[in-house]
């Protein structure tokens, strides 16, 4: 077992910050601010292992996650709709079809399968178990449900061939390695893959060997299991509330790290900062939302 330490970055904390990329378009990364209702974006400092805030936009919150598109703009999920960003012009692409049954329900995670696919889960604001849902929308606009049943849908990452999805339902403890059919965007035959005896999987990345690395909400630390489950790294962050986790920079060398600053543990040291490290892995190339084209939901 392998243990190391990343440390704190410049750009100033947030309160629920998620949802790290990196857009190699700009050599930027992006992450948001879920309860402050901020996309955030910064340039990394290879030689001091550093972000360098360069941009904010500011939303009606919870902005849950950000990708970018093969458009040229960003997709963002916010509250119970999906939308695209183009310019600052903020254009809804599909909302959520909630049900009416009094539970408080938003968008949390999300990210963009190997075909250009969007993968976004639900969660309950309440705590309430087994009511939210993952959902998939296509380039042409068309949402589908994938999976019902779900308490917190978080961490998404596929293997290098893009074969096997991993996925996280944070209540569960473990992530779950499912057969992905890559022609049709829908998964099966699922399998645990990770347990977590403290804390929860929350956000997780995939390396270009099939390493994943899983942030664990609630131990202060990222974990990296080899594509058999076996866990062989163990980043020690600090703050308790460490959300996700994705490789940055041209070389895709650099983990960045993001915590929130919520409840009780809000005076940890450096809680809700965004933290680095360079682990001696390479992230796989990021895949764009392929929405070139698309019309919104409403058709127009």
């Amino acid at each position: 077992m392998i243990t190391l330490r990343a440390h704190p970055c410049a750009p100033p904390p947030g309160l629920l910050c998620e949802s790290p990329v990196w857009d190699s378009r700009t050599d930027e990364l992006l992450w948001v601010d879920i309860r402050g209702g901020h996309i955030h974006r910064a340039t990394l400092d290879r030689r001091l292992i550093d972000l360098t805030h360069r941009s904010k936009i500011s939303l009606e919150p919870p902005i849950s996650a950000v990708v970018p598109c093969a458009s040229g703009g960003l997709l963002v999920t916010a509250g119970n709709a999906i939308y695209r960003i183009d310019d600052r012009t903020v254009t809804r692409l599909a909302a959520i079809p909630l049900p009416d049954d009094g539970i408080r329900r938003r968008l949390n995670d999300a990210k963009v399968d190997p075909r250009g696919r969007l993968l976004a889960g639900t969660m309950s604001e309440d705590g309430v178990r087994g009511r939210a849902a993952l959902y998939r929308l296509d380039p042409d606009g068309a949402l589908s449900t994938l999976r019902d049943g779900v308490s917190i849908s978080n961490g998404l990452g596929w293997s290098p061939d893009g074969t096997t999805l991993y996925y996280a339902d944070s209540p569960t403890k473990q992530v779950d390695a499912f057969e992905y059919d890559l022609a049709t965007g829908t998964f099966s035959g699922g399998r645990p893959f990770a347990r977590f005896e403290h804390g929860e999987p929350d956000g997780l990345t995939v390396d270009a060997k099939g390493w994943v690395w899983v942030a664990v909400w609630g131990a202060g630390q990222v974990h990296a299991f080899d594509p058999a489950g076996q866990r062989r790294v163990i980043v020690e962050v600090g703050p308790a509330q460490v959300s996700s986790c994705a490789f940055a920079g041209p070389d895709l060398d650099v983990l960045v790290i993001t915590t929130a600053a919520e409840g009780e543990v809000a005076c940890e040291p450096d809680a809700g900062c965004l933290f680095a490290c360079v682990p001696g892995a390479v992230g796989l190339p990021g895949t764009l939302y392929a929405d070139a084209g698309l019309v919104r939901s409403d058709g127009r």
